[in-house]
């Protein structure tokens, strides 16, 4: 099969590959659509030691069963595989899983490529009518559907229901879009490159702002690096919530003292819960997440030059979908 391999910093290249390992119990997909995410630039650029180099990169992804009884079936890819038996397990918080793997990850190889391989029950069927290019983004709206979901539910409900989103890309995007979705009427985006600016404008009814203009009661902080904690550090309200999802830098940023004297709730979120994912799924399959008209379609054969202007900053959509078959 053809697949796009990271193979050291800043090195990627398009070639054939075998074909997926199987694990027990794995089902073989046909890839159709598969969306660039920011941790596998951290990657790209050598950023993550998490996913060592030579690797299959990519787990945003929604395809089309290849083999077995159900071949056939379009389905979304829920890449997080998890034990299914420790307490984080029974207990809904599969995300937290201690044995928990991801496609991309060690030691399974990723979905930039024409085929992957994950259990069954990672698998959500799409309906016949709905495009599978959309559906590779139950995965990115899945984490934005979690921070949205842990953020409001941590929220005082004597607070005002407003919110902040830090970061116009594809997580802070898909944190808008569930915040509204989870019933909250008012949140702003914080973008600051003109061009991200622009396209988010014109394709979702947020304010797009440069910069933070006033406190918000809660804040989710989709970029995560020093620059971004500081400012959602200096703009909640007392008694209100920072949700940090981006993983931009390890360090820096956050202003203890005032978090502690103000009563702020920090909330480090990641990925999402076997439910959030159903949940983002059926509210996106019904229309509830908005029209998805914010991502680039390209083929997975451009996906070296893709990363490259990803990493200039010259790709204005806040998503890009690789199609490994055309």
């Amino acid at each position: 099969m053809k697949a796009l391999i990271y193979d050291a910093p800043k090195t990627l290249r398009f070639q054939d590959v075998p074909m997926p390992a199987m694990q027990e119990r794995d089902t073989l997909i046909r890839v159709e659509a598969v969306g660039i995410c920011g941790s596998d630039m951290h990657a790209f650029l050598g950023h993550d030691s998490r996913r060592p180099a030579p690797l299959i990169l990519g787990h945003e992804a929604a395809g089309i069963v290849e083999e077995g009884p159900e071949k056939g079936r379009r389905v979304t890819l829920n890449p997080l595989v998890t034990c299914r038996n420790c307490a984080a397990c029974h207990s809904g918080r599969e995300n937290l899983c201690p044995q928990r793997q991801i496609i991309s990850m060690p030691p399974r190889e990723g979905a930039f490529a024409q085929f992957v391989a994950l259990p069954p029950e990672n698998l959500v069927t799409v309906p016949d009518t709905f495009p599978l290019s959309k559906a590779a983004l139950a995965e990115p709206l899945a984490v934005g559907w979690h921070a949205a979901r842990l953020g409001l539910e941590a929220l005082h409900p004597a607070m005002e229901p407003r919110a902040l989103v830090i970061g116009g890309g594809a997580i802070g995007l898909a944190s808008y879009l569930s915040l509204r979705a989870q019933g909250l009427p008012m949140v702003d985006i914080v973008e600051p490159n003109p061009a991200r600016a622009k396209f988010l404008s014109d394709h979702c009814t947020a304010q797009i702002l440069p910069k933070p203009e006033r406190a918000a009661p809660l804040i989710i902080d989709a970029v995560g690096i020093a620059a971004t904690r500081a400012a959602a550090s200096a703009h909640v309200e007392p008694g209100g919530v920072v949700a940090h999802i981006g993983l931009g830098e390890d360090l820096g940023g956050l202003d203890i003292r005032r978090m502690t004297l103000q009563e702020v709730t920090f909330i480090g979120t990641y990925t999402y819960t076997s439910q959030d994912f159903q949940d983002t799924a059926q509210a996106l399959f019904a229309g509830g997440l908005g029209s998805l008209e914010w991502f680039e379609e390209r083929t997975l054969e451009t996906g070296v030059r893709t990363f490259e202007e990803l990493h200039a900053g010259t790709v204005a959509a806040p998503k890009v979908i690789l199609t490994p078959w055309n």
